[in-house]
């Protein structure tokens, strides 16, 4: 069988191509509390879906109302780490995000480097997964459509830098089996972890695609690898949600963004070129915070510890939280989370000595019937 890109989701090709197996049609999903305890048992979080969340209407108008505040520091970042990008890769680059978070940020780095330089520049999306590794088939894929093309790896945000260090070892391991060495920057809209050195801002800021999971990502689930439905040669499974497509914004949320591109062009490549000259240390400095949370919590696991107003934003949204610890909530980047907190009835606890704005909790589940 030969892969191929799927034609998945409410995204445009022009914009992106998905390179997952099209799992539409298998039921994945389970209840978050079935999800957590099989997560908690030692089942990997990648082998099943979470029922995608949809949230109230105050929330999703809490959402657009943060994008209108908002729309142009997020476009800012995105042009200074697409400028960054063209600087050092040039036009021979090929954009691959990591699905999902990083989807909606490669399409948008994608059309800033079109629009600013002319240039149209391949994008793919692929399957990362924590513990389990990068879709080796994909890669292989996209090296054969584009020999002697820079792989430009990119993501939405940092958290305590998990993905980035996976993807560290996945290229780290693709070297050793093929002999292929691939650079594991990852650009990123905001990088509050300091887990790389190419990024718009290392402000813990709201980034909007982080709020409503597929609705703002094309309609494309997380991705999945179960060995029941994807086999030895084939990309990682995704789900596409075709009846969430009346409540999709995918489309608009891009739109909107590039709407911005104009007004912050001179900054982005002001800042972009100011960077060139700046040596720019990547040390991980939210892991720090994590190692303390988890002494002082006497949690068991640093995965459900979740640093950063992205990862907290998720954990309300997908998994069983236990309490959010919050450094500063009149932070306008933070009502969200205090909006989902209140409705899903969960402890906010004030926490001042914290690098990002917030950090959210996971529940243990180990014990309950």
């Amino acid at each position: 069988m030969i892969n191929q890109p799927a034609k998945i989701g409410t995204y445009e090709q022009e914009d992106v191509l998905f390179l997952v197996k099209d799992l539409s049609d298998i039921k994945l999903e389970d209840s978050t509390e079935n999800r957590e305890k099989n997560i908690q048992s030692g089942h990997h979080y990648s082998e099943s879906l979470p029922i995608e969340y949809q949230p109230p209407k105050a929330y999703v108008d809490l959402f657009w109302r943060t994008l209108d505040d908002y729309k142009e520091k997020v476009a800012l970042s995105i042009g200074i780490v697409a400028e960054q990008i063209y600087l050092l890769r040039g036009e021979r680059t090929v954009l691959v995000s990591l699905a999902r978070a990083g989807t909606p940020v490669g399409i948008l780095i994608k059309r800033y480097i079109e629009r600013k330089f002319h240039v149209s520049i391949p994008h793919y999306s692929i399957s990362i997964i924590r513990d389990k590794g990068i879709d080796e088939n994909a890669l292989h894929h996209i090296l054969s459509q584009h020999p002697g093309h820079h792989i430009q790896f990119v993501d939405g945000w940092t958290g305590k830098g998990a993905i980035s260090l996976q993807l560290t070892k996945s290229c780290e391991i693709f070297k050793g089996k093929y002999g292929i060495q691939l650079d594991d920057t990852i650009a990123v809209i905001a990088d509050p972890g300091h887990c790389t050195t190419l990024f718009g801002t290392r402000e813990d800021f709201l980034i909007p695609s982080a709020c409503l999971n597929s609705t703002v990502s094309g309609l494309v689930s997380r991705t999945v690898l179960n060995d029941k439905y994807v086999g030895v040669g084939e990309f990682h499974g995704a789900k596409f949600y075709r009846e969430l497509i009346p409540m999709d914004v995918s489309n608009e949320y891009i739109d909107r963004i590039t709407l911005e591109f104009p007004k912050i062009h001179k900054e982005a490549a002001q800042i972009a070129f100011k960077k060139k000259s700046v040596k720019i240390e990547k040390d991980f400095l939210g892991m720090k915070d994590v190692k303390k949370i988890q002494e002082e919590f006497q949690i068991e696991s640093i995965n459900m510890i979740k640093p950063g107003v992205g990862e907290t934003t998720r954990v309300l949204l997908r998994r069983m939280p236990w309490k959010i610890l919050m450094r500063d909530p009149s932070s306008p980047y933070v009502k969200h989370i205090l909006l989902l907190a209140e409705e899903k009835g969960v402890e906010v606890v004030p926490y001042h000595d914290l690098n990002y704005l917030c950090c959210g909790l996971i529940k243990s589940v180990k014990g309950m019937q």
